[in-house]
């Protein structure tokens, strides 16, 4: 499995804005154009589930289709350009400690948590109600989710062609730092999955840092 590695040039005192972000919840932020967001995995084999939105013009998304096409690679690391539903580059990757982001497995649900696990964990909290907690304060509804970025959550494409969500690889403390080409809403769910091994089976806090533009 191919790693890339990146230093960021910026301390973390140097943030415009620092946000912690507890185990299981929903998080959203503005990221102008030339700011950097940081997302930082601040334990350890945290899936966090993300999506982003052009700020001004919310029927702009981030799509996974256009990303993978565009890339031609299945997973997302530093120089990996985000790009909208309307073909604009909504953010790049600048810096990756981690080197294995999902973005095909999309989000959980309690729908597909029940059909995976059983009717006993159907009340369990989900991703996708956490997007829908986060994007409803913008004036989104259930409908405005789609396939989403899964940073740090690690997830082979078999022989078979099938994924597989497997234990992750980061460590406490990695990150991925993203340059915005764009305004771009943040939404995030800290993933809250405890069915699978995507969160190591103990969901964890997460640290996002936005960066002033760069000169």
């Amino acid at each position: 499995m191919t790693q890339f590695f990146a230093t960021p040039v910026r301390d973390a005192a140097s943030a415009l804005h620092d946000y912690f972000v507890p185990a299981n919840a929903p998080f959203t932020c503005l990221v102008k154009k030339g700011e950097s967001v940081r997302i930082v995995d601040l334990e350890g084999q945290q899936a966090v589930d993300t999506l982003f939105y052009r700020a001004d013009d919310v029927s702009e998304r981030y799509s996974s289709q256009d990303t993978l096409r565009a890339q031609g690679s299945a997973y997302v690391s530093t120089g990996t350009k985000l790009i909208s539903s309307e073909g604009n580059v909504m953010l790049t990757v600048t810096a990756d400690t981690c080197g294995r982001h999902d973005t095909s497995a999309g989000a959980c649900s309690c729908e597909a948590n029940t059909v995976r696990f059983g009717h006993q964990v159907k009340y369990l909290h989900a991703c996708r109600e956490n997007f829908v907690m986060a994007v409803t304060k913008h004036g989104m509804s259930k409908r405005d989710i789609v396939p989403n970025i899964n940073f740090f959550m690690n997830v082979p494409v078999e022989e078979t062609g099938e994924l597989a969500i497997v234990d992750g690889i980061s460590k406490p403390g990695d990150y991925v730092e993203l340059k915005a080409e764009m305004d771009v809403l943040l939404v995030i769910s800290n993933c809250p999955q405890i069915n699978n091994p995507c969160n190591g089976f103990n969901p964890t806090p997460i640290q996002v840092l936005v960066f002033g533009a760069e000169d």
